[in-house]
């Protein structure tokens, strides 16, 4: 996409002044493909005044005091590249380039993001066109609110390292809800500090070993992913078709297995009935009857609490009395109810079992030390530490070993201290269990276990009933049957952690991951949905409506987002606009939808990317002038690289969808991805070159062509031409009076023919398509219930109100006037609000001048009286003018003049209210012939 991000990053105009500091402009999350690239990455927009002109030598001390705090930037190599062309190279080749501490900057960033410990790719900066000295700086993230937090701390750091004379950072900020980020922007920069409050997030938002285990291997696979909290909880896949995880709880995981499974009483209970290898044991309440049911178990036993896990609170081999009440005791902590049972001698193993088969099993060794002679126990754990393999928690492969109550417990019990010495290779064991939470180690066991110990685990987890489950078994030999050795089944774990089979401390790592995405996702098994992405400038809510309506007639459940809210299976449940990518995750989310219908909007491509990967139909309708001069976006080239993002994230088994009479569009089919198909309003003879080349190619096209009997849809697919139907038998054409509709409806039989819709469906679902409020809320709505009549549409700029007013040619009355009410969006440049007011004026004979709700930073009454400018210029009468600002002032006014046989034209920003407004509206009392002492309100102007 690297076209995209160029011709965006080259948007802008008025130059930046000369300045001593650095400066932020402007700071984006994208959390999806975006402009810039396929994946999620932060953009921060950075002015490097006069900094931009100087390169390393400039900066004294500058990279070699930087690769002294970040060692790693130097071991890069010098040049490499990212997956999506973000280039990442030494500091040194960074500052040599234009807006050399902008890459850098970006490096910084990714670099800090994996000191952080989040897996992240590269970065780069890219020049904004008309700005000296300012760039978009680009990096990849894993998490964003590490990510933020990332690009803010490079920023100081690269800040803290310039020369005193040019030292200086606005503009920054986290923008970050109360509590993330704990990050003081206004102390003196200090690296340990800020990279500590880094892995502190990092491990508090990032994704656990086991759950990026399953997301990881989702990737692998195609399998779209959203996260749906804070923790764990993840979605695969999409609507209908979605399965979800939490760390490895499936939704496969029965809720009665897991409570079984916590429950270490009933669960022995349910292992012994079925005939396997538990320890005999029984549940206490105090530590006395912990004593008296050790004595009647004879030997060595072991306390827990009855609902715990992880390990926590578990003692181990207790056989005196003071033992066995201090187990009590450290269980108590963990759960009123404590377990006590014999103790099994052997290794401890955990058998995972997946979907009934074993698919990996790990040795843990309890937390230990193998003394040298000279060192005590507290040297020789800070020894083990330092292991670049063990860290805090989870965060990597193995867990920091911690001196704590238990641990000085374990070795109270064996005559130590933390200060005693052992000998040289006496190993001293520190923990009971052997969890790798608590520092225990992992050796990989998967090829030696013996198939009746294969077999004890299996059944187990089909007796407690779990998909995946985790076995530990008690086992003196791995390799021979505990039927032989003895031992047995101590616990059956739901949710168990993958960390030990994906990366045990000796052996072979084991992909445990994708037996759970084969069970979740079995061969053949769809994991996505249809996704139709419909952009443009005109048309996307009616041709996404259209599109629905059809994908419903052909027997689907779908997911519809709109400039008027969401519904699922037509029915509405958010209102408002609901284009952005956060609307589009509510429909891929909802566990109903079959198919995805997606109006995309400009806004918010440029505000987050799209909220999705991949789509099986991309179409552009048309590219006119539209929200011009914002976010970089300052020409019609710009906005067509903007919207053509939907073409360049279609699948290879997917469809383009493009206009063929948009030059614009056209020129997309190099970018577009898939299958190209094309539609146009003039077939047969009167076929643009480039169209004629497509359909004699055997492409597919949806064309109107002109016959005997009327305008017709026309479908040419392999060389075969196939009538679909006639124009003016789509009720939403209004006779084919609608162009704007007819073309609407050329693009939604074109994305039906690529959803392999049959054209009989297509046919029948067009026919019963109107343009009724229900259907189509805003766009052509007409209200035949007055005197007058009246007619509602949402056209917002000057393409759709040319359609309109050609339109209005067809509905005008043949004595009444058009009364036409009309107001426009604050972020429309002036000579595009002056050209409404111009088409205006050809439209309509009396003029409602209202001030739209999106004012955006314009001055009340700005926007209203530029609208008049340009019907005046146009030649419009003063007299036939009248500005209301308030909308349903506004348009209550042009109802009240509305005579019998009139039309009235109502162009409102707030839809659904102004409908309701029409239909109350009491016409019984309006005047139909207006009398000379009324007022008219010529010329008016009501605030």
């Amino acid at each position: 996409m690297t076209d995209i991000s160029h011709n965006m990053a080259q948007s802008g105009s008025s130059p930046a002044a000369s300045h001593q500091t650095l400066k932020v402009l402007e700071k984006q999350i994208y959390r999806g493909p975006n402009v810039y690239g396929p994946q999620p990455m932060i953009r921060y927009q950075l002015d490097l005044g006069v900094l931009d002109q100087k390169s390393s030598h400039h900066l004294t001390d500058f990279e070699s005091r930087l690769l002294g705090l970040l060692p790693a930037l130097g071991q890069q190599g010098e040049s490499s590249s990212g997956p999506d062309g973000l280039a990442s190279q030494m500091p040194e080749a960074q500052l040599q380039k234009e807006g050399g501490l902008g890459h850098v900057a970006g490096q910084v960033a990714v670099q800090l993001q994996r000191l952080a410990g989040s897996s992240v790719t590269s970065s780069t900066a890219l020049p904004v066109k008309g700005k000296l000295g300012v760039y978009n700086v680009l990096y990849h993230y894993r998490e964003e609110r590490v990510g933020l937090i990332a690009g803010a701390v490079a920023l100081r750091l690269v800040n803290s390292l310039l020369p005193a004379e040019v030292q200086g950072l606005q503009g920054l900020s986290l923008l970050l809800p109360e509590g993330v980020g704990r990050i003081d922007l206004q102390a003196p920069f200090d690296l340990e500090i800020e990279l500590k409050e880094l892995r502190r997030l990092t491990k508090l938002y990032t994704l656990g070993p086991t759950t990026r285990s399953l997301v990881d291997e989702a990737e692998r696979r195609g399998i779209p992913h959203l996260r749906l909290d804070d923790d764990s909880l993840v979605q695969l896949g999409y609507g209908k078709y979605q399965q979800q995880i939490r760390a490895s709880i499936t939704s496969h995981t029965p809720y009665i297995a897991t409570n079984t499974a916590s429950d270490k009483a009933l669960t022995k209970k349910l292992l012994d009935r079925a005939g396997l290898p538990v320890p005999q044991g029984a549940v206490v309440y105090s530590a006395e009857e912990a004593v008296q049911a050790a004595r009647r178990l004879r030997g060595a036993v072991v306390t827990k609490p009855l609902n715990g896990n992880h390990g926590r609170g578990v003692s181990l081999n207790l056989t005196t009395p003071e033992e066995i009440r201090q187990g009590f005791a450290e269980a108590r902590q963990h759960s009123k109810a404590v377990v006590i049972e014999q103790y099994y001698t052997g290794h401890d193993h955990r058998v995972l079992v997946i979907h009934g088969e074993v698919v990996a099993v790990a040795e843990r060794v309890p937390a230990h030390v193998v003394g040298n002679g000279s060192q005590t126990i507290t040297e020789l754990v800070e020894q083990v530490n330092q292991d670049p393999r063990r860290g805090n928690g989870h965060e990597n492969v193995m867990t920091r070993i911690v001196i704590n109550a238990h641990v000085l417990e374990v070795l109270t019990r064996s005559g130590r201290s933390p200060q005693s010495v052992p000998a040289a290779g006496e190993v001293v064991f520190l923990c009971d269990t052997a969890n790798l939470s608590t520092g225990g180690t992992a050796i990989d066991r998967t090829d030696v276990i013996h198939p009746q110990n294969a077999t004890i685990a299996r059944r187990a987890a089909q007796v407690i009933g779990l998909d995946v489950a985790g076995i530990d078994l008690i086992s003196p030999d791995i390799t021979r049957s505990v039927h032989d050795t003895g031992g047995g089944i101590v616990e059956v774990n739901a949710a168990p952690g993958f960390r030990m089979h994906l990366q045990p401390s000796e052996g072979q790592s084991r992909n445990v991951a994708a037996p759970v995405l084969n069970m979740l996702f079995p061969p053949g098994t769809p994991c996505r949905m249809p996704i139709i992405s419909i952009t443009g400038t005109n048309g996307k809510s009616t041709t996404a409506r259209m599109v629905a309506h059809i994908m419903k007639h052909a027997g689907k459940v779908v997911g519809l987002t709109t400039s008027n809210g969401i519904y699922i299976n037509n029915e509405q449940i958010v209102n408002g606009d609901t284009t952005g990518p956060k609307s589009a995750k509510v429909v891929l989310s909802d566990p109903n939808v079959e198919v995805a219908v997606l109006e995309t909007a400009r806004g918010g491509i440029l505000r987050e990317g799209l909220g999705f990967d991949q789509a099986d139909v991309g179409a552009v309708l048309n590219i006119q002038p539209d929200h011009l001069g914002l976010k970089g976006v300052q020409t019609l080239e710009d906005l067509a690289a903007v919207k053509s993002l939907v073409v360049q994230v279609v699948t290879d088994s997917g469809t383009s969808v493009l206009n063929a009479d948009d030059p614009l569009t056209l020129g997309m089919r190099d970018k577009a991805r898939g299958q190209l198909t094309l539609f146009s309003m003039r077939g047969a003879r009167d076929c643009s070159p480039e169209l004629q080349e497509h359909i004699a190619a055997g492409g597919t096209a949806v064309v109107r062509e002109p016959t005997v009997l009327g305008d017709e849809v026309v479908l040419y697919q392999d060389g075969q031409r196939w009538p679909v139907m006639r124009t003016r038998d789509i009720p939403a054409t209004l006779g084919g009076a609608a162009q704007v509709n007819v073309q609407n409806a050329l693009a939604a039989t074109a994305i039906a023919v690529a959803q392999q819709v049959p054209v009989a469906v297509i046919r029948s679902a067009l026919g019963h398509f109107s343009t009724s409020f229900e259907q189509s809320p805003g766009r052509l709505n007409l209200y035949d219930g007055h005197p007058f009549r009246v007619l509602l549409d949402y056209a917002h700029n000057p393409s759709g109100l040319e359609h309109l007013r050609d339109l209005i040619t067809h509905l005008r009355p043949p004595r009444g006037r058009v009364i036409g009410v009309l107001g426009v969006a604050g972020d429309r440049r002036d000579e595009d609000i002056r050209q409404m007011g111009q088409l205006a004026a050809e439209a309509f004979d009396e003029l409602v001048v209202r001030e739209d709700h999106y004012r955006r930073g314009r001055p009340s009454g700005e926007g209203a009286k530029l609208v008049d400018e340009g019907a005046r210029a146009a030649g419009m009468d003063p007299e036939h003018l009248t500005t209301i600002l308030r909308e349903e002032e506004a348009v209550a006014h042009a109802l009240q003049q509305a005579r019998e046989g009139d039309l009235v034209v109502v162009l409102v920003t707030n839809v659904e209210a102004t409908w309701q407004q029409i239909r109350d509206f009491d016409s019984s009392q309006t005047v139909r012939e207006r009398r000379p002492e009324d007022p008219s309100h010529q010329g008016a102007f009501h605030d």
